[in-house]
């Protein structure tokens, strides 16, 4: 079975005060095989962001099934997803750093909860800093997020991501608003991730950087699947 299969999955948010449903997902069908290189593409309100969530065990479908490694996840306790979710490092479209926390105290405090996942004797301070080397931040541990640039604040929770060594990055905008040159060195590290067989699955509207790149690309529409091609370009739907 894939990595990760979505059954008819769909997401239902009903507005009470208008009396009707706005419909985020509807009858999506997915596959992804471990170690695939995904961009999920679409304007603004596709429902982009809400697809993330459901893969990565964010939020619960309204209908059908979420399965990870096998799993119907849809299915698990809460405390069973939660613990599902340790297979994916997830950031989300807008910065969740806690702003009274320094970026080390930001790490730590997921560290935590990876505690027992082949880590040997490392101790959490160790992975904090190597998670922060590995996107080149290794200075900032004592430093707040408002000390930092944008571009340094999303490779932080890029850090963060990928401090428990997850199996599945799912990334939600990462390099939007970041300029070129910055938004090229981050593909290229997630290139590099991909390469060592970590599957990653990322909205973008980085057109010129999808082009480049060539990986699957799923286009949605409305909250459906209107296209999905591999090796393909921004906006390809066959």
């Amino acid at each position: 079975m894939p990595q990760i299969c979505l059954e008819g999955v769909g997401k239902d948010y009903p507005m009470e005060h208008e009396k009707r449903v706005i419909h985020a997902v509807r009858d999506v069908d997915l596959a992804i095989e471990p170690g695939e290189f995904v961009f999920v593409t679409g304007s603004s309100g596709a429902g982009k962001s809400v697809l993330l969530k459901l893969i990565a065990c964010e939020m619960q479908p309204t209908f059908g099934s979420v399965f990870v490694k096998g799993v119907n996840v849809t299915r698990l306790s809460k405390r069973q997803r939660d613990h599902r979710r340790l297979c994916f490092g997830y950031v989300p479209q807008f910065s969740t750093l806690a702003r009274k926390r320094t970026i080390g105290e930001n790490l730590s405090s997921v560290a935590q909860l990876g505690r027992g996942r082949g880590r040997g004797k490392q101790s959490v301070s160790e992975r904090v800093q190597k998670a922060l080397n590995m996107v080149g931040l290794g200075h900032t541990t004592n430093r707040y997020p408002v000390e930092l640039s944008l571009g340094e604040s999303r490779r932080v929770e890029l850090a963060r991501a990928i401090i428990n060594n997850p199996e599945i990055l799912v990334l939600d905008e990462l390099t939007a608003n970041l300029d070129e040159d910055a938004a090229w060195d981050m593909f290229l590290f997630l290139s590099e991730l991909n390469h060592h067989g970590i599957t990653i699955i990322m909205a973008t509207h980085a057109k010129k950087f999808v082009n480049l790149m060539r990986r699957r690309v799923i286009t949605l529409v409305d909250g459906t699947i209107f296209g999905d091609v591999q090796k393909g370009r921004y906006g390809d739907v066959v």
